[in-house]
């Protein structure tokens, strides 16, 4: 594969989009990411309405984001490296479809145990947005793929950012299981405009699928950089899920005492950070990922410690702002990383992206189970503690890397 032709699929045609639709290609995949993503993170502010009525015990409630999460990794796993060898539009449009199907089941759920199921389906579902990335990655140009990923991107985190005011405003008028039915709904009329507009895509690959998940321990063994990028966002996005799985329950205490409402536009306000990602592209593109990097870890430091500011102060606006600067640091680094591992192998870009999602999902994993009994048990300031000690970690890592050059 020739290098001034990266995005070349492996079948020998290339993969850049016709100037005549890129911009409505782009468009779209962007919304899939958000819509997909969006998936996981409805469930975040409902914690408490959900297991009261279907039965969860409160130190268990988060429980309900956890197993979508497992889901979403187990996607990541099985599911999307797919995309290396499978026509990725009607990949995506039976991913999409999987979502939709584990989105209705929620809606009908009045059990714990058929709750977390469709919890585990539609995490499975999610994935879509981690084939979109990568399809994204294989239609730029090499000198613009750092912006092209980082508006995709900004797809992914206006979905998981929005996906909190918007579920808490419709469970505030509708109930919380009119959420699982209108994102069953907009998933099915996503995968019918998805297989019109997107473009096909055949990677030409002609490795069988037990090879192509038997691979996927070798290639992480085999990139360094892989391993660096999904060290360092897993520990930012334990934070990122630690922090917004706990803080509805906090806001809903008699200090804040905020309704459904209140928490929907407090986590609006966190949604200001989507204007990140095309910022971040610019600055990878340029060849300050590095140095950006040390300073979104830095920066996810900070707003915890504005959050802890802002529980001392009973203020809202305070853990807001709080809120966005750990938001704008978790989005910048995601960026990073996916501009960094989509340079290294085109022909493996799925697989290289399940792989950094899969490993920073656990992560995510780790912080939201870790939010509700931290919380419950210790209060505002173990959360505190704890995501800084996740950050803090990825830190320390980091520094390696000074002493490695």
């Amino acid at each position: 594969m020739s290098r001034s032709h990266p995005e070349a699929d492996a079948g020998g045609g290339a993969a850049v989009a016709p100037p005549s639709h890129s911009s409505v290609t782009f468009f779209l995949l962007a919304l899939a990411a958000g819509l997909g993503a969006a998936n996981l993170y409805y469930a975040q502010p409902l914690v408490a309405l959900i297991a009261d009525d279907i039965g969860l015990d409160e130190t268990l409630a988060s429980l309900v984001v956890t197993v979508g999460q497992v889901g979403y990794i187990l996607g990541l796993l099985l599911l999307v490296p797919l995309g290396d060898i499978l026509e990725n539009r009607r990949l995506i449009g039976s991913i999409i479809l999987c979502a939709a199907a584990g989105l209705g089941l929620a809606f009908v759920s009045s059990t714990p145990a058929t709750f977390l199921l469709a919890a585990l389906v539609y995490g499975v579902g999610s994935v879509v947005a981690q084939v979109a990335v990568p399809f994204a990655a294989h239609l730029a140009r090499p000198e613009e793929r750092g912006r092209k990923v980082g508006s995709v991107v900004s797809g992914l985190m206006t979905g998981i950012l929005l996906a909190r005011p918007v579920s808490s405003l419709l469970a505030h008028w509708l109930g919380w299981r009119a959420v699982f039915l209108i994102a069953a709904l907009a998933m099915l009329a996503l995968a019918v405009g998805l297989r019109a507009a997107l473009p096909p895509r055949h990677p030409g690959g002609r490795t069988s699928y037990r090879q192509l998940v038997g691979s996927l321990w070798p290639l992480m063994r085999s990139q360094p950089v892989l391993r660096r990028r999904a060290a360092y966002q897993a520990a930012m996005f334990g934070a990122f899920t630690l922090f917004w799985t706990a803080v509805p329950l906090l806001l809903a205490t008699p200090q804040f005492g905020l309704g459904q409402q209140g928490i929907a536009l407090f986590a609006l306000a966190g949604a200001a950070s989507v204007v990140i990602s095309p910022l971040a592209g610019w600055i990878a593109d340029r060849g300050f990922s590095r140095a950006a990097t040390g300073w979104a870890l830095v920066l996810a430091v900070a707003g915890f410690l504005v959050t802890e500011l802002g529980v001392g102060l009973s203020s809202v606006v305070v853990l807001a702002i709080g809120a966005i600067v750990l938001d704008c640091a978790a989005t910048a680094n995601l960026v990073f990383g996916q501009r960094a591992i989509f340079m290294l192998a085109p022909e493996v870009r799925s697989r290289l992206n399940a792989l950094y999602i899969a490993t920073f999902f656990f992560g995510g994993a780790l912080g939201s189970a870790l939010a509700s009994p931290l919380y419950e048990l210790a209060g505002w300031g173990a959360v505190t503690g704890a995501g800084i000690g996740l950050v803090g970690l990825a830190l320390a890592y980091f520094a390696t890397e000074f002493r490695r050059a």
